[in-house]
């Protein structure tokens, strides 16, 4: 294949200006939704929690067999502000409609602390367990046996269903009753029926229509002829609803799996786990002024609270996360957690694939710097880059990266991959990886793009690289171990690469990593070996043509055996995914004439136009820094996604009734559409983002660089202004 040249000087000059597209976003505020979890005190460990009320300042009230509690700060507190009712117990609490007062019913008495305390009525003791009080003062009380309506101080008792009631609720000034098998509305004295039905648990009101809930779902009735308003709603989260509530005009329902909220423009929002409550059983849902979800559960209360938050905000928060308990030697580290979700004992611990992980974090950094110069930014990469160069100098192998590093007596992943370092206190980490590769590729071509000012900056990039292709090109294309063999996944020689048949992605992506890994030594160190064995990569062993093999061939190919592992089975690997991407920005940036960089984009837009359901804002990103090509609302909606807690929370929606399940296909993507990030396991760009169930029990949190390097990258790219 022969390629033709061309001015690299005014190529790269303009391959290099940061682009100036139309797609812009400005970062205005947007709702994202967090967790509150409140302290219990010790004395309600074993309580019975029964119902959470809000009045019309937003005090959050809940109900316990051992008393009113409120919301305090981050913690329940009993309620001991009047005296005289502080240590009585109600039976029930309720808040007036359109005052928002707070009404308490005793065994005896109702009352209230607004109107200076005026409205009282003593009662028959032990007659009534609920009450509902209207805006005009009107009380409709229930009990095992016994339903009354007070008026003007008047008790006038009125017939009871047969059926057990339960729930009275008052809507619009009309009071309504709920049993398992009908609606009652209040007429003068009587609760006539205005609807029957099977199995009912719950009732809320919308406009006009009263939602029902069952174990099957929920329906709506007119709430005044009782006609069917809503057909009976199946495709949910979870169909068995025991609580129903209306908040900021949107429904809220509760289950013993969770809650979840209808969207004003379709669609369900899902909370569940301990992502988002402290356990799932839905016992009552309350909403204040703000809109925020107040859920109440047999064992604690929980906020969904709905902060304003921007994209800026939210990568300031990540970023002083990540410098909080997130860096170690430089490295980004997943944390480990002594006690699932407690962040107090969190510690740093070695993975397999620091160099890759940390890539992402430098590539923020260097971003960031572009866009901002912030010193701290700049120290932050170069910060970083010293633990790069030192999986070059920790061991005392030429040119050789340790995958990682760590004092003596410390390492965690793969043990045996580990060896003594020349320096008594330390140990490496071998066996590395063309992961690690693309890491080291993807940030000294950033590093040097953005970061790098001085003749002395730029040489440090080129020189880790140098000594590394160098130790590639030596050793006929491999990475060497201690033991003098290739590692089991550094492999770019011909016969390897080649080996594989087009339908298997590793001669593919093999090719493109070091024909990347070449170009890059190439612009950085100016010495016409890479450039040389480029082209004989691309020439007599057909790299670029292996690259080109477009992804719809790619499928499974049994008997594909490497070091012992089909490779050729397994369905779609998202860890190629993530190198390819990663690759794809030096590829690009770097490539030698502009006839080889539109056979690139070729193989960018091509692998693109597949990834496009996964929704990933950095391979959208990066392929529209070198393609022009993106999902705009795909990198909105994965911005705004990005959950704020990152604790590998278990989580679980295979059960779910609301969205559409794929047949089994050879990429794994097992929904139409792609869940929240919110709503699924907490996982980096290498895995497959349509995985419905699994966690960590709360055991790990990420840092947040895969949000922060979208971000800055969208910044530098002005796709966000």
């Amino acid at each position: 294949m022969k390629f033709y040249t061309y001015s690299l000087r005014l190529f790269f000059l303009l391959f290099f200006a940061i682009p100036c597209y139309s797609h812009q976003v400005a970062d205005t505020a947007f709702k994202q939704a967090i967790s509150i979890k409140y302290i219990l005190p010790a004395v309600l460990k074993n309580a019975s929690l029964k119902k959470v009320v809000i009045d019309y300042n937003d005090n959050v009230y809940v109900l316990t067999s051992k008393g009113v509690y409120r919301v305090f700060e981050k913690a329940l507190i009993k309620d001991i502000r009047y005296t005289p009712l502080a240590q009585k117990i109600p039976v029930d609490i309720t808040i007036q409609e359109g005052t928002g007062h707070l009404f308490y019913l005793y065994n005896d008495k109702w009352l209230t602390n607004g109107y200076a305390g005026v409205p009282y009525k003593n009662l028959p003791s032990n007659l009534y367990n609920q009450f509902a009080v209207a805006a005009d003062g009107a009380i409709l009380l229930a009990g095992a046996n016994t339903v009354s309506v007070c008026k003007e101080n008047t008790l006038t008792n009125i017939p009871k269903p047969a059926e057990e009631l339960l729930s009275v609720q008052v809507n619009k000034g009309i009071f309504y009753a709920l049993s398992a098998t009908a609606i009652f509305q209040l007429s003068g004295n009587q609760l006539i029926t205005l609807h029957k039905g099977n199995g009912l648990q719950a009732m809320g009101f919308k406009g006009d229509d009263i939602i029902l809930g069952t174990a099957k779902g929920y329906y709506g009735i007119n709430k005044f002829t009782g006609d069917s308003s809503i057909p009976l709603q199946t495709k949910l989260p979870v169909q068995n609803i025991h609580c129903l509530q209306v908040i900021d005009n949107k429904l809220w329902a509760g289950s013993v799996a969770g809650a979840f909220m209808k969207e004003a423009l379709g669609g369900f929002r899902y909370y569940s786990s301990k992502r988002w409550l402290n356990e799932n059983k839905v016992i009552d849902i309350s909403g204040d002024s703000n809109g925020n979800a107040y859920i109440l559960t047999p064992s604690g209360l929980n906020k969904i609270e709905f902060i304003n938050q921007t994209f800026l905000a939210k990568a300031t928060y990540f970023q002083d996360i990540i410098r909080q308990r997130h860096i170690r030697y430089g490295f980004i580290s997943n944390v480990t957690l002594l006690s699932p979700g407690d962040l107090s004992t969190a510690q740093m611990t070695d993975t397999d694939n620091d160099g890759l992980w940390s890539a992402f974090y430098l590539g923020s950094q260097a971003f960031r710097y572009a866009v901002t110069k912030d010193k701290n930014a700049k120290r932050y990469a170069w910060e970083t880059f010293e633990a790069f160069e030192r999986i070059l100098s920790v061991n005392n192998l030429k040119g050789f990266p340790s995958r990682t590093f760590e004092r003596k007596g410390f390492k965690v992943s793969d043990p045996e991959a580990w060896h003594s370092s020349q320096d008594p206190e330390w140990e490496w980490k071998g066996s590395t990886s063309s992961d690690e590769f693309v890491g080291y590729i993807f940030i000294a071509s950033v590093l040097n793009q953005l970061v790098a000012e001085t003749e002395e900056e730029k040489k440090r990039v080129a020189n880790f690289m140098d000594k590394i292709l160098t130790h590639i090109i030596d050793n006929k294309y491999y990475f060497i171990d201690a033991d003098g063999k290739p590692t089991t996944w550094g492999r770019w020689n011909p016969e390897y690469i080649n080996s594989f048949p087009e339908t298997v992605n590793d001669r593919k992506l093999g090719s493109a990593t070091i024909i990347a890994g070449l170009q890059l030594g190439y612009a950085l160190t100016g010495k016409e070996k890479y450039k040389s064995e480029a082209y004989r990569l691309m020439d007599q062993y057909g790299y670029v043509k292996n690259m080109l093999v477009t992804f719809d061939k790619l499928k499974e190919t049994p008997g594909t055996i490497r070091m012992g592992v089909d490779l050729g089975v397994g369905g779609w690997n998202h860890s190629d995914d993530e190198m390819a991407f990663l690759t794809y920005w030096p590829l690009a940036k770097y490539a030698f004439t502009p006839a080889l960089l539109q056979q690139y984009k070729q193989v960018i837009t091509d692998h693109w136009q597949i990834e496009k359901p996964e929704r990933n804002a950095l391979w959208n990103l990066i392929t529209f820094a070198t393609t022009s090509a993106y999902d705009a609302p795909a990198v909105d909606w994965f911005l705004k996604e990005f959950p704020m807690d990152l604790v590998g929370w278990n989580m679980q929606n295979s059960n779910r009734k609301d969205i559409n399940f794929m047949a089994p296909n050879y990429r794994d993507q097992t929904t139409a559409v792609l869940l929240p990030a919110g709503e699924v396991r907490m996982h980096r760009h290498n895995t497959n983002a349509f995985v419905l169930d699994g966690g960590d029990d709360g055991l790990t949190e990420l840092a947040g660089d895969e949000y922060l390097l979208p971000y800055w990258m969208a910044r530098y790219l002005k796709v966000i202004e």
